[in-house]
């Protein structure tokens, strides 16, 4: 071997070695990024929590003031005193009450309360791509603006992908056709085709339908449960309520004092730490025998363990099945947890088959990725997005009107 010989390998070895050593740097540079971003997240989300904690403070102090004045919630009753008259209200609250708001006029209201709010989701990534020349600093902030917004890290690297081949953004430098391009890759991305009507509102539903709604406690499942049921009254539909979660003690009466609202039955056991599956049982049977047309089955959401959240939910359906099908599963989930909550929502998907998702405290637009996240986890699509703590403040997702409100 001669000496250019050992100098040409000599080379392609340096070459090699630094081909080697500047990828492991661009991953770690890569890696950083997430972190930094995931780390402004946590700290954004712990901002808000702690504002939403000193709004529910300030919340309880009014009310603790009004109490003398207000009417007390119900109280627990046996099951067999459930009843479907409501708790009595002022005049002027029961006229509301009795009229919850249609469904379509919710969606507009969504769009309005995005559009109007800050949005730095959609914003941020306008921002960006309108740019004359898009540097890779500039992708790598497209990234970081995705992660922050909750949208994944798998799926942020395919929109970055995508964008960046897409002719309307490296070819131009004309606004409406970046934010058009943004706006088709967003939907296609969220999902324009799936169907996510509650089966409840399906042709082929069962009758009475039956919903089993889960979801950690805290992310506002009961309360879910409840606008859920004033969104049925709405549409002109005959509802019941079973309160399984007998493992929280003012779960039931929180789910009382929502059926009281809207003239809709809420069975319920006589006891706290009932076997919530014998309330699931009781409820079927009376939703059967009076011929509701649905029946919203409310269960306890801690996570001891995947075994026996698995036992119990597995249990309710069974002993439920046994007087009715049961048509549709709704997991709740909390849209300002992010990432965080995604866990716990696979554990909940592997213990009983859901068959859509409820995204809760959707307020603004700067969470708006888990949209495109919690479809792409869990393979089931978001139906129902909560938009904030008023009774009527739950609404049918639309994609077209999200994807909308954030980018305008």
């Amino acid at each position: 071997m001669d000496t250019q010989q050992i100098i040409a390998i000599v080379v392609v070895a340096v070459i090699a070695i630094a081909l080697i050593i500047a990828g492991v740097l661009a991953d770690r540079a890569r890696k950083k990024r997430i972190e930094t971003a995931e780390q402004a997240r946590e700290d954004r989300e712990a901002a808000a929590k702690e504002a939403a904690d000193t709004a529910i403070v300030a919340q309880q102090a009014e009310r603790s003031g009004q109490s003398e004045s207000e009417p007390e919630p119900p109280a627990a009753t046996p099951e067999p005193a459930a009843t479907s008259t409501p708790t009595p209200a002022p005049a002027s609250s029961a006229a509301s009450e009795s009229a919850p708001e249609s469904a379509t006029s919710r969606m507009t209201r969504l769009k309005a309360r995005l559009a109007n709010s800050a949005n730095p989701f959609g914003k941020a990534l306008f921002n960006i791509l309108a740019k004359d020349h898009l540097s890779e600093a500039d992708w790598e902030d497209v990234e970081d603006t995705l992660l922050m917004a909750d949208v994944g890290a798998d799926a942020s690297e395919q929109l970055v992908d995508e964008l960046r081949n897409d002719a309307r953004i490296t070819g131009t430098h004309d606004p409406a056709q970046v934010r058009e391009a943004l706006r088709s890759k967003l939907l296609a991305m969220v999902g324009t085709d799936t169907d996510r009507r509650l089966n409840a509102d399906k042709p082929e539903a069962h009758k009475p339908s039956v919903i089993i709604m889960v979801g950690v406690n805290g992310t506002g499942k009961t309360t879910t449960a409840g606008k859920l049921a004033r969104l049925f009254v709405a549409d002109g539909k005959s509802v019941m309520l079973g309160a399984a979660d007998t493992f929280r003690a003012a779960a039931a009466d929180q789910l009382a004092t929502w059926g009281a609202k809207v003239n809709v039955p809420v069975v319920r056991s006589d006891k706290d730490g009932a076997d919530p599956a014998s309330v699931a049982f009781e409820a079927s049977q009376r939703a059967k025998n009076e011929n509701a047309d649905v029946l919203i089955i409310d269960t306890a959401g801690r996570l001891q363990n995947k075994a026996n959240l698995m036992d119990e939910l597995g249990k309710i359906r069974r002993v439920t099945e046994k007087n009715l099908p049961v048509d549709e599963v709704l997991l709740v989930l909390d849209a300002t947890t992010g990432q965080n909550g995604m866990e716990q929502a696979k554990v909940f998907a592997q213990a009983i088959g859901i068959t859509g998702v409820v995204l809760s405290k959707l307020d603004g637009s700067a969470k708006g990725g888990i949209v495109i996240s919690v479809q792409k986890e869990l393979g089931v699509p978001v139906k129902l997005v909560g938009l904030g703590e008023g009774p009527d403040d739950l609404a049918p997702f639309d994609p077209e009107g999200f994807v909308d409100g954030i980018l305008a």
